[in-house]
């Protein structure tokens, strides 16, 4: 089993939208080494720390798995979808996307400040200045560290 910390900005899709549809696909990732963790390194059932970011604060508000591998992303192809890109054929697709399920939010937001304040995820990549990725691992023993913090918060 892998771990994943995976962003997206709440206006856009939150923790709420993903409870209330319970399954979604992760769309519009278009960075290549995001794109490889997903193609190449996701499994189905894999843990996902679901984090909030452009947001104050940013930081971790609830849990999701990966319940689908990667395939790939169709709105690549779609010329009305903002994801659209023309240089990725059907044939030989550009960008990927899987599918996560919706696990279990947190009372509150673990925020960045306080993932960074904390000496027992000072590797994760999230805390790393200039760390941007939207799709990023993080080891067993930090995913476990994030879930206990959210746990003292009361999960709802």
């Amino acid at each position: 089993m892998n771990y994943w910390l995976m962003k997206t900005e709440p206006n856009v899709y939150s923790i709420d939208d993903l409870k209330s549809e319970g399954t979604t696909h992760w769309e519009g990732v278009r960075n290549y080494q995001a794109r490889n963790f997903m193609m190449k390194d996701m499994k189905v059932g894999d843990r996902v720390l679901f984090y909030h970011s452009n947001t104050k604060p940013p930081g971790v508000v609830g849990l999701a798995t990966v319940t689908k591998l990667a395939y790939p992303d169709f709105f690549a192809w779609d010329p009305e979808s903002k994801y659209f890109d023309p240089k990725s054929p059907k044939d030989k697709p550009r960008w990927f996307m899987v599918d996560v399920s919706y696990e279990s939010q947190f009372k509150g937001t673990i925020g960045l400040d306080t993932l960074k304040a904390n000496p027992n995820l000072e590797d994760m990549l999230v805390v790393q200045k200039g760390s941007r990725l939207s799709v990023q691992p993080v080891t067993k023993n930090q995913f476990n560290e994030v879930v206990q913090m959210g746990e003292s918060l009361n999960v709802k």
